[in-house]
């Protein structure tokens, strides 16, 4: 695999309001709810003080790696077999994201590689971290966060817990 060029990597920028991705989102920290971080529209994004990652990019980072990483590669660098998530997840929006990973997505035909990407929507070890999983990518790809296990992470909050309990368990 040939190494990223500049082309590869995504820009980021940031403005008053924080980190704007190239698809045009902020991702800065507005709010938490359940134990997760979301930025004013609403959207799950991370917060990182003094070296903590909060608790949804650990999980993120484990699921990433129990599920992911296979075709993916680790923290989400790419693979000969699949694209680098940390990029994609700078150029797509939220949802987009979302209906890959629980529809899946296929890509074939003359000219490019077969690309098949299998739905995880019933998968309850993706499905019910998916937002976790997002803010692990996000961390990675806004280089927020370096590769491996996140060194320190916050405790898991009894509403994350309860969140997490009621998906697995519901």
């Amino acid at each position: 695999m040939p190494p990223p060029t500049e082309a590869d990597k995504p820009p980021t920028g940031v403005a008053a309001g924080g980190t704007i991705l190239p698809n045009g989102m902020d991702i800065t920290a507005s709010y938490m709810e359940n134990g997760r971080w979301y930025n004013a529209d609403g959207i799950p994004t991370f917060k990182i003080e003094d070296g903590v990652v909060d608790y949804a990019v650990f999980s993120g980072y484990r699921r990433y790696s129990a599920e992911c990483h296979v075709c993916h590669g680790p923290d989400g660098e790419g693979s000969t077999y699949a694209p680098a998530l940390k990029n994609s997840v700078m150029n797509m929006d939220y949802y987009q994201f979302q209906e890959i990973v629980a529809s899946g997505k296929q890509n074939t035909g003359t000219g490019t590689a077969n690309q098949v990407m299998p739905a995880f929507g019933t998968n309850k070890n993706v499905w019910c971290y998916i937002d976790d999983i997002y803010v692990y990518l996000l961390v990675r790809g806004t280089d927020s966060l370096a590769r491996g296990r996140p060194a320190k992470k916050a405790d898991k909050s009894p509403e994350f817990a309860a969140q997490e309990d009621s998906c697995m368990n519901g």
